[in-house]
């Protein structure tokens, strides 16, 4: 009786996994191994191969990693700092991250539009103090600021919840063993925290791999990433078949890069203990 009422209680979120994840991952695949006239083809597969594809997925990949690396700088050191702080009201910390995230996504990057811009507050400012105006907007450095800004929370969120939870009993001990601060960091500290950084790595990398609208806002048409392509194909030139077999090779190399990332984690921290 239980294990039925379980099931049905189950119902509807198998239901919504059903019909907004499982479905259109079907219809996806189904267009992207499929021609305008329904026939079986590779040619949206193999449409990656294509000089223009590689190139926006060759930047993508590049700048979806310079700005996980550059989330991970600025995240870290801030999570050891609230680490030491020794907050009492730790959920005031999680509000302040997460606070920016209840703007609309749109606004946000707007805004930074506007500041960016040539005629914007950060090159009045610079003007102000003698500096001559700086073309910021419509470059990949604006897209990649605006995916740091966007994606900085995923990034600190789950690193500090890995930090808090090393208790300062463990250090000490440590350090009474002779332990260095470097020694204490690197044998102790980052293997305990690789889960969130793991965990970081995924939120932000992937989300930085498939955008389209921060360099649209920000890169001004200038900067083509994989994810404009994919975006054009299905919303301007009505090519579904071409847009859904890159989709399926993007996905393809997210999973990779998943896998990839949790088996190193899972290796390294077999090696470390």
């Amino acid at each position: 009786m239980f294990k039925n009422r379980k099931i049905w209680l189950s119902g509807p979120y198998m239901f919504w996994i059903i019909a907004f994840t499982v479905l259109p991952i079907f219809m996806i695949l189904y267009y992207a191994l499929t021609n305008e006239n329904g026939g079986f083809t590779l040619e949206n597969l193999a449409a990656i191969a294509d000089p223009i594809h590689v190139k926006a997925l060759l930047l993508s990949l590049k700048l979806s990693i310079i700005c996980t690396a550059v989330c991970l700088l600025l995240s870290y050191p801030l999570a050891m700092i609230l680490k030491g702080l020794k907050l009492k009201r730790q959920s005031s910390v999680v509000f302040i991250f997460v606070l920016p995230m209840w703007m609309n996504f749109m606004l946000r990057i707007l805004a930074w539009q506007m500041l960016l811009s040539n005629n914007g507050i950060i090159n009045a400012v610079l003007g102000f103090f003698g500096i001559p105006a700086q073309h910021m907007l419509n470059t990949e450095a604006a897209v990649v600021f605006g995916m740091v800004y966007d994606f900085l929370p995923f990034m600190i969120l789950p690193i500090y919840n890995s930090i808090v939870k090393i208790h300062d009993e463990v250090i000490d001990a440590a350090k009474d063993l002779g332990a260095g601060s470097i020694t204490i960091f690197f044998r102790i500290i980052l293997p305990l925290t690789m889960p969130g950084i793991v965990s970081g790595f995924i939120m932000v990398f992937i989300p930085a791999l498939t955008t389209f609208v921060i360099s649209d806002l920000l890169g001004g048409g200038k900067v083509l990433l994989i994810g404009n392509v994919i975006e054009q194909s299905f919303m301007q030139g009505s090519y579904w078949n071409l847009g859904s077999g890159l989709s399926i090779v993007l996905m393809a190399f997210v999973l990779l890069g998943m896998a990839l990332t949790n088996h190193d984690n899972h290796t390294g921290g077999a090696a470390v203990w």
